[in-house]
């Protein structure tokens, strides 16, 4: 039976993929430190459904604290890296703790790999690194050297670290470039989950600039699929170190997003039209041409279509 580690396993990506890679048969370890930027009942919530599983184990860590880390470091095939402090906006506000709980973590995991002999990593990276990038698609060979955001520059700065240990150690990696994933379990403070929470309660929705703006929303299913993707091609090669976007292919304007929303809920929301914000860039638009070679990576669901999914899980638990 493979062995898989996932940090972050209690969030909204690594909750997902736990469940997904339990019911596929293989072992999880998982690590969270059930980070206070939401509600920490949230995340158990998450793991409900597998907290009890056989081939599970849990234990409640944080990844930049290297002393209690070696103590509970296991032996598995390949780790997942999903851990890390995320959201451009408050990252501006606290550039030290993403650089402890993105960069430091990160480093810490890659060198108990080499001590323990582990060799494969995927690593959550994210299309923050593109910056306002003006050549859509992004492609994995743009460059990347201009992050406009704090954490923008903490993943990039991973995707370098791994480099170096692939070349040092001869680890496995790839960085796996998500972009605005979606879905059931997405994060409180996503535009998705937020703008739900208040056209359900009747409130008005900031809307940061003229609506414009798109993002390139990729289901969760979707990203699993390219998760999965990735660990199998990892699992079957040697001498791999890679860079994916996982994205969808196919932008959605702030607008189309409200709008969508708005059809799935069946309510009309009000909106309070603000000027754009620090860090904020204007499109996000992936090139998914290197992944679907790669690894046969290819997004089918629907935005809409996810939208109405993600609206029916949060009915449910806000019932």
């Amino acid at each position: 039976m493979k062995k898989i580690l996932i940090t972050g396993c209690a969030g909204f990506i690594g909750s997902h993929l736990t469940e997904k890679l339990l019911s596929q048969g293989v072992a999880i370890v998982g690590i969270d430190n059930f980070d206070p930027f939401y509600d920490r009942g949230m995340k158990e919530r998450n793991m409900q459904g597998f907290i009890n599983h056989p081939n599970f184990t849990f234990t409640e860590a944080d990844l930049a604290d290297k002393q209690k880390l070696e103590k509970l470091f296991p032996s598995v095939d390949l780790i997942v890296h999903l851990a890390g402090k995320a959201g451009v906006r408050p990252s501006i506000d606290d550039p030290a703790g993403y650089i402890r709980a993105n960069i430091l973590a990160t480093q810490n995991i890659l060198d108990l790999m080499q001590e323990r002999g582990i060799k494969k990593m995927a690593f959550a990276s994210s299309s923050s690194v593109y910056g306002n990038n003006t050549k859509t698609p992004f492609s994995e060979e743009a460059d990347v050297s201009r992050p406009i955001s704090p954490y923008a520059f903490t993943k990039k700065a991973c995707e370098l670290i791994n480099y170096t240990y692939h070349h040092l150690y001869q680890f496995d990696i790839i960085n796996m470039r998500f972009f605005t994933v979606f879905g059931p379990r997405q994060r409180p403070d996503l535009a998705i989950h937020k703008f739900t929470k208040l056209i359900r309660n009747h409130k008005p929705i900031s809307m940061f600039g003229d609506g414009t703006t798109a993002r390139d929303y990729t289901f969760i299913e979707d990203t699993l699929q390219g998760i999965c993707a990735s660990i199998d091609y990892l699992l079957t090669h040697e001498n791999v170190f890679e860079t994916l976007n996982l994205g969808n292919n196919q932008p959605v304007t702030l607008r189309d997003m409200i709008d969508a929303i708005a059809n799935a809920t069946g309510e009309k929301p009000v909106i309070n039209q603000l000027p754009m914000q620090p860090g904020d860039v204007d499109i996000t638009f992936a090139d998914i041409s290197k992944a679907n070679k790669l690894l046969h990576y290819q997004p089918v669901f629907n935005f809409n279509e996810g939208v109405k999914k993600f609206v029916e899980w949060y009915d449910e638990v806000n019932r």
